[in-house]
């Protein structure tokens, strides 16, 4: 279904060649002065120049090769805009097309394209903290949007799970149980199906090894134990296997809380085994060179405005770092799934990272020009000072922990409030609590820094989640005192509330379009804050159930209940839902 913009962009072009001008001049934008009109088109002002004449008389031309049924206001003012209203007739039209096509009649882009979503960047072994809440939501939210347009989307995990942390885990478990099996080297039975630790368990242990790198015994014990995790060790390996199950059901857990789905479950340990070939070829075709005992891939590039750094493919001392894993997992990702897109979400001081990584891969020919690669920088979650976030006691918040207060602080305020029934409470807690945790995050652009304020992002009024799922559910409590409606047809504007709301509605497509584009989830947030606005003022400014003439209660009816269904594929987007009641 085609953009309301192009439409009559292309009425607009007909008309100027019916007028004896190029088409070309008549391009059609949303107008900047909305109360003079809702479109306009200035190309007369530029038609001027070429066919020597008053840039009003090009527009008074071409205004009358307008079909008049398309609009309830064409005029021709100077010194040469032409300003235009659409009609009743054509939203009507227009908006019964959204009503009855699969997805609103949105264009599908993405149909026979597949795109891998990086996302999530969990460690193992180690519990979710606030860090990971927006790379979480927020590659969440545009995989679902490039799914709606059609493409094949993988979200990938991708985690962390191959590096020093599994050494440091495996030191310091050895040194409180060296008597396990796991840590004799001519152990040759089989090892335990039972993890011997819990996640609690582990949770302790992660940081405690951690604090101990400083130790020059103990950092060597961690490291060669990475080093022989990584070359096969038959115990550590199924020390390992241990770590990555308990652990991986914990994460499972956490983020089945947020409502955030990996397609795969993948981590840095996949990518593993496709280094060292990937590495050889990379020598072999002097696409990497030796720099200072390590091998580096150069890849600043004529006419680079800051300097861009090798990627460093293999360090002196013969390991790999983050940029070897990210280049196999490139190796990995495009034998098997062959991606026309390959999509990063991760904070944004590592930009510089991913643009060694995707030069160099572009340069090793690991991914072809046709493939896209790009990565979304996030900005950092600040508390409502403005400073970190940070517990009480200056620790990092657990992700778990963020959720509970924000579900205890809705929480009573649906209680206070009576909002529900006391059966209803935790259901539709839990709903307004994620609406409010998910809302008040992706309505910031990404790659902005923002404060975290619970009491703003819980609020019933204004930009917020719980807004949103307020006007939802109050179009549901009308369609349901109406009944039937579904298959009700929608009808002209009665009124200019009316008109605004099906103005309103038109912009779903160019919203998501753009919204994909540029990576930003906060324009689906922007638009849906438009469309919940232009519904409570026509609510507020029309008898809809009370009104009389039940043809024209119909058409009230059918035009809430489309924008209902919009709001509700919107939050879905967004990774929310709405209650039944609120």
């Amino acid at each position: 279904m085609e953009k309301i913009l192009d439409i009559i962009t292309e009425k607009m072009q007909a008309a100027f060649e019916k007028a004896g001008y190029d088409r070309s001049f008549g391009r059609v934008t949303v107008s900047n002065r909305p109360d003079l009109c809702e479109y306009q088109c200035n190309g007369a002002l530029s038609a001027a120049k070429q066919y020597k004449c008053a840039p009003i008389q090009i527009a008074k031309a071409v205004a009358e090769q307008l079909d008049a049924d398309d609009y309830s206001m064409v005029e021709a003012v100077m010194p040469g805009f032409i300003n235009l209203k659409l009609s009743g007739h054509f939203l009507r039209n227009y908006l019964e097309q959204m009503r009855t096509e699969p997805k609103f009649g949105i264009a599908q882009p993405g149909a026979g394209k597949t795109i891998v979503v990086d996302y999530g960047g969990a460690n193992v072994a180690k519990p979710l903290h606030i860090g990971h809440l927006r790379p979480a939501i927020i590659g969440e939210s545009l995989k679902r949007l490039y799914k709606y347009l059609g493409y094949n989307a993988i979200g990938d995990v991708h985690l962390g799970d191959w590096g020093l942390q599994m050494g440091l885990i495996i030191a310091e478990f050895s040194e409180r149980q060296p008597e396990l099996p796991y840590f004799d080297p001519d152990f040759q039975g089989e090892y335990p199906k039972e993890a011997p630790f819990t996640v609690t368990d582990l949770e302790e242990i992660y940081p405690t090894a951690s604090a101990k790198k400083s130790d020059p015994e103990f950092s060597h014990k961690a490291h060669q134990a990475t080093l022989e995790l990584q070359q096969g060790r038959r115990g550590y390996r199924a020390l390992w296997q241990h770590i990555m199950n308990v652990s991986v059901a914990d994460l499972r857990k956490n983020y089945d809380n947020l409502d955030v789905h990996f397609e795969k479950w993948l981590g840095e340990s996949d990518a593993d085994p496709y280094i060292p070939a990937m590495v050889e070829d990379m020598k072999a075709r002097g696409i990497a060179v030796q720099s200072q005992g390590a091998w580096v891939i150069p890849v600043a590039q004529e006419g680079d405005k800051k300097e861009i750094p090798p990627c460093i493919l293999v360090k002196s001392d013969g390991s790999s770092i983050y940029a070897t894993t990210d280049l196999a997992t490139l190796v990995q990702r495009m034998q098997d799934w062959h991606p026309d897109k390959v999509l990063y979400v991760t904070d944004k001081r590592q930009n510089l990272h991913f643009e060694q990584v995707f030069r160099a891969a572009r340069k090793a020919g690991i991914v072809p020009p046709t493939t896209e690669l790009e990565h979304v920088g996030f900005g950092t979650m600040n508390g409502s000072d403005g400073k970190p976030f940070k517990t009480r006691d200056g620790g990092v918040l657990r992700l778990e922990t963020l959720i509970s207060d924000m579900t205890d602080f809705v929480r009573t305020k649906v209680v206070e409030n009576r909002i529900v029934e006391d059966s209803e409470v935790e259901a539709t807690t839990e709903k307004i609590a994620m609406a409010a945790l998910k809302y008040g995050d992706l309505s910031n652009q990404p790659t902005k820094d923002y404060n975290f304020d619970m009491e703003r992002f819980a609020a019933f009024e204004g930009n917020t989640g719980p807004y949103i799922l307020y006007t939802i559910v109050r179009i549901k409590s009308i369609l349901a005192r109406y009944g039937a409606w579904e298959s009700l047809p929608i009808q002209e504007p009665a009124n200019d509330y009316a008109k605004d709301l099906m103005l309103s509605v038109t912009k779903l497509g160019p919203t998501l379009e753009q919204a994909q584009k540029t990576s930003s989830p906060n324009l689906i947030c922007a638009y849906i804050y438009e469309l919940a606005g232009c519904v409570n003022k026509f609510y507020h400014e029309t008898r809809i159930l009370s009104e009389e003439d039940e043809q024209l209660k119909a058409g009230y009816i059918a035009l809430i209940g489309l924008a209902k269904n919009i709001l509700e594929e919107c939050i879905d987007l967004l990774g929310f839902s709405a209650p039944e009641k609120m």
